[in-house]
């Protein structure tokens, strides 16, 4: 067995594969349609990208970093644009669906093909729970604008209300009335309103569940659909950010800039998982690989254009914000709306909760096109049902898989909240990075070839090595009062890091490895320390059912299992 959950895919049977159908008697002969470009990607992209990060968690990423929260920015900035280039040298060398699972099956092996497909699969679900959450937010307020009020109940999580309900009779018996927000009076009417059935309260996102529904049918009906209305949002949402960057200019004033770092670095670090999770989507692209015209060419450019377009914006969004108020008022749901209406432009930030709506069902659009496409990879190799291969005959999309993914999102959307869901999609997507990163490392070099993307190769030899010691150097202090102190497993992260660190400069060393990769993989592991340890503990909980799922189905059906041979890398 051992040998058996590490047999590989070679590249080029993956490609006969697309190209024959699959060998599957119901599904032979039934291809996804290809319609795509490099303008389309690159607009898909920025569609994933520029949603419910820039909208709503860029806000409290400010309040701990302040204006420094723009060195975060570049700085993911740069760790996800290591990862796209191997997004894109793997995306010109396997052009079909399936993202980071196709590519760990042809480097990895299967077992960690089965991982990181297991974890996508939380990434994109989990990520878009959380984007129909803050698309329902934007919503109600958008509605409430046109004077049509929706009751408490319908719009927010059980849980939630539940809370504050109970926060309110804590704080009204200890005389806090003061610490009463409007946030916590709204939660506990939802709770006090409610209609019950026996004991139990009726309450759910409604708004969540229905956008979910309705974008879940624009992707069944075709790949052209979505992106006809993919490409209407994002030039519609980008003139909006522009007009808030340009407005918000004459707004600035440059005290609100200083401190530069109020919090130090640490306050800075305490917002990745919210401007992390600002980026994730660009590589949901790569989910589209056998629906593009010239894959080959266009995926690599599509990725790199979209993240290098959204860096920018983002990095002048983070300088307006902190620029037009004090980063101390940055902690709301809807940061972009809620710095116009402190400088007295109503009609501005009523403009933008609008544009919100459109934002972010937007990246609910491209998610919900992309995991049903890694369910459809998955099934192919027989690892999940072959239901979820199933190409519907008239619309030629992934049918049953792109069914199961509305049911899988709308209905914890009903009942789940946003800050639970932010933290577990960045580390899903950092080790998702992780792995494609580390693949390349282990895929052949090949020559260049005209009309391809290939990775640049820059020996690591020394660079690493040099980088390693100055890193060490630098952070010796902090380092060492890492062993000071209670919950020293909290810090269990941090310490494979080092390790891990340590040993891809061993190997830059001896075997002269690609930088950008290595970077890559340290900086996307570097970031999944900084998120909390809670979401490491659920993080392998969810694998661990994974695992579950592999060897009590996947490992029995596998395609490759059954062909009977392990296939070497081309």
């Amino acid at each position: 067995m051992s040998n058996g959950i590490f047999r590989k895919k070679s590249v080029q049977s993956i490609l006969d594969d697309v190209k024959n159908g699959f060998g599957d008697g119901e599904h032979s002969g039934v291809h996804l349609t290809k319609a795509l470009g490099v303008k389309d990607l690159t607009l898909m992209g920025i569609a994933a990208v520029v949603g419910a990060g820039i909208f709503s968690t860029i806000g409290e990423a400010s309040f701990h970093g302040g204006p420094g929260v723009t060195l975060l920015f570049i700085l993911t900035a740069v760790t996800c644009g290591f990862s796209a280039l191997c997004y894109a040298e793997f995306a010109s060398r396997i052009p079909v669906a399936g993202s980071a699972y196709t590519y760990a099956y042809a480097s990895f092996g299967e077992l960690v093909a089965w991982i990181i497909g297991w974890d996508l699969l939380m990434e994109y679900a989990i990520g878009n729970i959380a984007v129909a959450i803050s698309w329902s937010t934007y919503f109600v307020n958008f509605l409430a604008g046109l004077g049509i009020h929706v009751p408490e109940y319908l719009t927010l999580d059980y849980l939630s209300a539940f809370k504050a309900h109970e926060a309110v009779q804590e704080l009204t018996k200890a005389g806090k009335l003061s610490e009463i927000t409007d946030t916590i009076k709204n939660a506990a009417l939802a709770w006090d309103t409610a209609p019950t059935f026996g004991s139990i309260k009726l309450i759910g996102n409604i708004p969540a569940l229905l956008i979910v529904v309705s974008i879940t049918y624009l992707v069944y009906i075709g790949i052209r659909e979505t992106k006809k209305a993919t490409n209407a949002m994002v030039f519609l949402k980008i003139a909006i950010v522009i007009a808030v960057i340009l407005i918000g200019c004459f707004y600035v004033t440059p005290a609100n800039w200083s401190p530069f770092l109020p919090n130090g670095f640490s306050g800075v670090m305490k917002g990745v998982s919210g401007v992390f999770f600002a980026y994730i989507g660009f590589d949901a692209i790569s989910t589209t690989a056998e629906e593009c015209k010239d894959p080959q060419r266009d995926l690599p450019r599509g990725m790199i254009y979209s993240l290098i377009i959204c860096t920018v914006l983002y990095i002048l969004i983070a300088l307006v914000l902190t620029g037009m108020v004090s980063y101390k008022d940055l902690r709301v749901g809807d940061p972009l709306a809620y710095v116009f209406l402190k400088v007295g432009l109503n009609k501005i930030s009523y403009v933008i909760s609008v544009s919100a709506v459109i934002a972010t069902a937007s990246v609910l659009l491209i998610f919900q096109m992309g995991q049903p496409r890694i369910w459809m990879t998955m099934s192919r190799d027989g690892l999940l049902p072959k239901a979820f291969s199933r190409i519907h005959p008239k619309y030629h999309t992934p049918s049953f898989a792109t069914i199961v993914t509305g049911c899988v999102v709308a209905i914890p959307a009903l009942f789940m909240n946003l800050t639970e869901v932010t933290d577990l999609t960045s580390i899903g997507t950092l080790f998702a990075f992780v792995l494609v990163c580390g693949g390349v490392l282990l895929m052949p070099r090949e020559a260049a070839v005209a009309g391809r993307f290939r990775l640049p190769y820059i020996n690591a030899k020394f660079i690493v090595p040099v980088l390693f010691v100055i890193g060490m150097v630098v952070f010796w202090e902090p380092f060492t009062k890492l062993l000071d102190g209670d919950n020293l497993h909290h810090k269990f992260p941090f310490f494979l890091f080092i390790i891990l660190s340590l040993v891809l400069t061993v190997l830059s060393f001896l075997k002269n490895l690609s930088l950008i990769p290595v970077l890559g993989l340290m900086s996307c592991f570097y970031l999944m320390t900084e998120l909390p340890y809670q979401s490491w503990e659920r993080f392998l909980i969810w694998l661990c059912l994974g695992l579950i799922v592999y060897f009590t189905f996947g490992y029995k059906n596998s395609v490759l299992g059954k062909r009977g041979n392990i296939d070497k890398l081309s």
